[in-house]
Formats: C-alpha cells, sequence, structure tokens
C-alpha cells in the first residue's frame, strides 16, 4: 500500500468533485479498491501502486476535460474512466465553453474575423455599434488564451468617463466608486468561469481589472490586454496604454465611435490611433456594424433609428449651408 497526493491545478472544486462531492463518490465506486479524500484542489490517495497509477493518469484525462468544457458531468467520468471518448458536441466558430459547458462562438461573420485576426496579429482594433459582441468576444479569446496557456495573465481596462458625477463625490472608496465603470468586464467574465476560479484568478492577479489611469507606468509581458471603450480615451491616454504591450503580449482595443462621451474640444484617441497605425503590420481592424448586434432584436432597431436621425440632422444641415451659400 501506497500513498500518493494528486494535485489539480487547473480546476474549480465545485466543478470537478461536484455538488456535495457527487462525482468523488463516484469515483470512489469507480475505484473501490483505493481510499481517497479530497480537500480543495488536492486529492489524497492510499492503495495498490498499479491502481493508484492508472487512477491518477485517469484523473489528470477528467482535469483536462474539466477545464476545456468547464463541466464533467457522471457520464463524463464513466466515458474518460473506461477509455472511451468523451461525448461532446461539436460546435462551429466555438472560442470557448463557458459556465455549464455553455459553448461561447463567434456567431456572426465579424466575431469569426476578430477571432482570426487575433491569432495572427498582436494588437487588433474591433469598431462597432452596441450590442455587437466584441468585447463579448475579445474577453472570450483571452480566456481562451489563459486556459490553453499562451499567456498567463488577462489585464482588462475601460476608461472612467464621468457621466455627469464627480468620482469624487459618490460614495465608497476608490474600488466602489470605479467598480460601476468595470462591470461589463466582471459580468462577461462570469459567464466563462466558474465562480471559485474567477475569484483566485482576481486575489492572485492572474486577471486584472482597472480603469486606464493605473495602466501608466507598466510593461505587461505574457498577457492579453484589452481596452473596452476606447472612443473616450485622449490621444495622450491612448498612446500610453499601446506603449505598455510586453513580450508576448496581444491587446484588443475595443469601441463605438458613435458614443464619445468627451468633451467637443477633445478628439478621441481612438480615432486618431486608428488613423496613424492602420498601415503597421501586426496591427489589424475589424469594424462591426448592426447586423453584428446579437442583443434583444429591438437593439438593432434603435441602432438602425439613431442612424436615420443623424443623416436626416446632417442633410438638413448641408441644405442649410447650401442656402446659405446661393444667398
Amino acid at each position: 500500500m501506497i500513498e500518493r497526493i494528486i494535485i489539480l491545478d487547473n480546476v474549480d472544486p465545485i466543478v470537478f468533485f461536484g455538488i456535495n462531492n457527487s462525482n468523488l463518490q463516484l469515483l470512489k465506486t469507480l475505484y473501490p479498491k483505493l481510499r481517497m479524500v479530497a480537500r480543495g484542489n488536492v486529492i489524497k490517495v492510499i492503495g495498490d501502486e498499479d491502481e493508484l497509477i492508472a487512477f491518477e493518469e485517469k484523473i489528470h484525462e477528467l482535469e483536462k476535460f474539466s477545464v476545456e468544457m468547464n463541466v464533467l458531468k457522471e457520464e463524463n467520468i464513466i466515458d474518460i474512466v473506461k477509455g472511451k471518448a468523451p461525448s461532446v458536441i461539436n460546435v462551429d466558430n466555438l472560442i470557448i465553453h463557458g459556465l455549464n459547458g455553455k459553448p461561447i462562438l463567434a456567431r456572426t461573420a465579424n466575431q469569426k474575423k476578430l477571432a482570426e485576426e487575433f491569432d495572427v496579429n498582436d494588437m487588433v482594433f474591433a469598431i462597432g455599434p452596441a450590442g455587437s459582441g466584441k468585447t463579448y468576444t475579445a474577453i472570450a479569446l483571452a480566456v481562451r488564451a489563459l486556459k490553453t496557456k499562451q499567456v498567463r495573465k488577462i489585464i482588462l481596462s475601460r476608461p472612467a468617463v464621468e457621466a455627469g458625477e464627480k468620482l469624487g463625490f459618490l460614495p465608497g472608496d476608490m474600488k466602489e466608486k470605479i467598480d460601476p465603470y468595470l462591470q461589463p468586464l466582471y459580468d462577461a467574465l462570469e459567464d466563462m468561469i466558474p465562480p471559485l476560479k474567477l475569484k483566485e484568478y482576481l486575489e492572485n492577479k492572474i486577471i486584472q481589472i482597472a480603469p486606464l489611469a493605473f495602466m501608466r507606468g507598466r510593461t505587461l509581458n505574457d498577457a492579453v490586454i484589452i481596452l473596452d471603450e476606447a472612443q473616450n480615451t485622449t490621444k495622450p491616454q491612448i498612446k500610453m496604454f499601446l506603449t505598455r504591450l510586453g513580450l508576448n503580449g496581444k491587446m484588443i482595443i475595443t469601441g463605438d465611435i458613435t458614443q464619445i462621451d468627451l468633451p467637443r474640444t477633445q478628439q478621441s484617441g481612438l480615432i486618431h490611433a486608428m488613423n496613424i497605425l492602420r498601415h503597421i503590420k501586426g496591427i489589424a481592424t475589424v469594424e462591426f456594424n448592426k447586423k453584428d448586434i446579437v442583443r434583444h432584436k429591438l437593439v438593432q432597431r434603435i441602432v438602425e433609428a439613431y442612424e436615420k436621425e443623424t443623416e436626416s440632422v446632417k442633410s438638413f444641415k448641408s441644405q442649410e449651408s447650401e442656402t446659405a451659400d446661393g444667398e
């Protein structure tokens, strides 16, 4: 009889061992000659050496499946232990599996293009209207890179543009003041990473979510860095951000140039950066449009209505200008 400690580095314990340790109980049934106890991400096993070696091999297969699929069901465990390929539904344009194995897909042509450009470029601008999935797709690509160990961390950032209220007058400490600006990033992550694992990533700074001002002075190596709502950056701010890119780093910059909240006297740093960087090798731009909108069907109609209103105003001003010139 020997004892072995097996450490599962990447799994979420609740996903792996099941609610009320149901998966662990199944493993005990499948390996009656072994005695096992689990705590956190550690399994302590006692038994015959040959049996134990076979068990450890299967445990790491289960670990790999659990990390990739974000789910581990009874039938998956039985298939893997018996040497069968676990039944998985193949899905086109899959990026990663989210909570409970939910497939997170590139649902539109431009979301798919963003995934393709991310694979071959170190910096990608993803520009388009609200609801087109540009930020969600970008975060899914970052999580995939982390899970496949292409990078060691994810950095998510947004400019904290004040919409009518000054940060200094809002209640709470700095984190409580800034978190509302960053909540959409948390929402996306909560769709893709089990709660305990996400908490661990945030506590260990493997995933960092911070306002743009906190990026100054940093060099970000081995990371996917995402700047969201980049249309609200100034030229100095976006230059500062883009120059944070370190070795083995990738950047995705997302924004909607129709929703700029900066004072009218300031040019959007996003528009400026896109213009001067457009032809640099290693930098790509993906332009989303209203056909990419994947929220409620009303969102697309709302975007279309605002586009028509903008075109009407432009047309009216143009006619006014021509009339004035004629006089």
